[in-house]
């Protein structure tokens, strides 16, 4: 099975959190070991869920990471453990607004057996350099996590570096590089146990985190960074999805892909139609620009309630002729309505061992009876011509709280579907999905467990379930998950 990075999208926050919040991805399982996120190395995969609007030590959105180990039960079977910029091994001191968990990701980074969290704190302040951001290294052991290191520090006041980030190894060297998402920038770090970085690219991304994923979209056996971003009015309207490649030769990234005036909510990366390319699903796509160049996202109709479109992998690079779907597809379950956000969170995985991988979608905003934005998710399965078949069907299945095996109940505002993960979190050898309603009770949130991405065996793990300290702002619990 060839090496691929997968995507954990995430949506906007909800507005308790005050965030926008970005993209997380996780790179490459250590070697011999196809379990992703295992940070103390017992063959589970770990569940990361960044709180940046947790209180610390009485500094309100200080931020704090819950780490929630994996077992024979799912995630929260084992073991919990709260991270903070006042844990020993963690560089920095809570502040009021440092954001801490504001994004994450998962690596291998100094290529042994445990895995390796990625936090961003994007108000950290750095000297007399206020909200310049941060980004920690944190590594795995056999007990969870040992030391730290600081990988990136934002060079100005707003630099807000750590709003996004993505792990994989651009170079090609073997190493793992990271992409760190700043105020209207992408930096690299090509050595993350220093804090030394580059500039990938810049652009107005209208005060967003960036939108970022990565795939070797190109067939070059080097994976490639996808960024979706867009302004509006300021001073000019503009969307884009980008793939950024590095070159050998000139030692720096490129734009090697560009689909203009397409704006996506989130991206994910997987082989969805078996033919041994990576491929890329724009979430909840929408032409922002209006400038009707080529149907950036597919046929307008198919965007309403939240589209998707997918460019699949070709022999140099992604291929403008696409797929499109959204929930008044054949074979998706629902109708599309205005405020579903049908896409607003992706991710994919090989559920059911087939070898394309599935594509799996939140839509936060979907009514489920008379609850508005309770929230949903659906599993869009792979197959030969892609997600759609060549009747322009889809093969999928949805779930909700009110779903027979799925804990609790849909309620108002839930909002279940805004982040998703996946990975092995009980060790069958299968990926699980984990769902995220930051919404719930009042805000509280939570993250549920789909084993195989089914309903039977479902579990959540919520605040309360897991004895976190009060806090001053909602916890928005799962609003960004790694």
């Amino acid at each position: 099975m060839r090496r691929r990075t997968l995507a954990l999208a995430a949506a906007a926050a909800l507005a308790a959190t005050g965030l926008t919040l970005p993209v997380a991805a996780t790179a490459g399982a250590a070697p011999g070991n196809s379990v992703r996120s295992d940070f103390d190395g017992d063959g589970y995969a770990d569940l990361a869920v960044g709180v940046p609007s947790a209180t610390v030590n009485g500094k309100a959105k200080a931020g704090a990471v819950s780490v929630v180990f994996g077992g024979p039960g799912g995630p929260g079977s084992s073991n919990v453990r709260r991270i903070t910029q006042a844990t020993v091994e963690v560089p920095g001191t809570p502040e009021a607004g440092d954001r801490f968990g504001g994004a994450l990701t998962t690596a291998y980074v100094d290529d042994d057996k445990y895995a390796d969290l990625v936090i961003g704190a994007p108000g950290e302040d750095i000297d007399a350099r206020t909200d310049a951001g941060s980004v920690t290294v944190l590594y795995g052991t056999g007990d969870g996590f040992a030391l730290a290191n600081t990988a990136a520090r934002g060079a100005k006041s707003g630099d807000a570096y750590g709003n996004a980030l993505a792990a994989a190894d651009f170079t090609g060297d073997g190493d793992v590089d990271l992409a760190v998402g700043g105020k209207d920038q992408v930096v690299a770090n090509f050595n993350p146990f220093a804090a030394r970085t580059e500039r990938l690219m810049a652009d107005r991304m209208g005060g967003r985190a960036p939108v970022m994923t990565t795939g070797d979209f190109d067939s070059d056996g080097r994976d490639d960074l996808a960024v979706a971003f867009y302004t509006q009015n300021q001073p000019y309207t503009q969307s884009h999805v980008q793939v950024h490649t590095y070159n050998k030769a000139e030692g720096a990234f490129g734009l090697t892909w560009s689909s203009d005036n397409s704006a996506a909510n989130a991206l994910a990366a997987g082989d969805f139609n078996g033919d041994g390319r990576d491929d890329l699903a724009l979430g909840n796509c929408r032409e922002i620009a209006d400038e009707n160049i080529d149907d950036p996202c597919g046929p307008e109709e198919l965007t309403k309630g939240g589209g998707i479109h997918i460019h699949y992998g070709g022999a140099d690079g992604l291929i403008w002729e696409g797929q499109t779907l959204n929930q008044d597809t054949p074979g998706v379950p629902g109708i599309a309505e205005k405020g579903d956000d049908f896409g607003n969170a992706l991710t994919a995985a090989d559920l059911d061992g087939d070898g394309r991988d599935d594509l799996i979608a939140g839509a936060p905003g979907e009514a489920i009876g008379s609850a508005a934005r309770a929230g949903a998710v659906t599993v869009l399965k792979g197959g030969k011509n892609g997600i759609l078949d060549t009747s322009g069907g889809a093969d999928s299945v949805a779930y909700q709280q009110n779903t027979a095996g799925v804990p609790g109940t849909a309620e108002k505002g839930d909002a279940f579907g805004t982040t998703l993960a996946t990975t092995d979190y009980d060790g069958d050898g299968r990926p699980d999905v984990s769902v995220a309603a930051p919404g719930e009770n009042a805000s509280s949130g939570g993250v549920w467990n789909l084993p195989g991405g089914a309903t039977r065996g479902s579990t959540a793990v919520t605040p309360r379930s897991i004895g976190l300290p009060a806090s001053s702002h909602p916890f928005a619990y799962g609003a960004v998950i790694g």
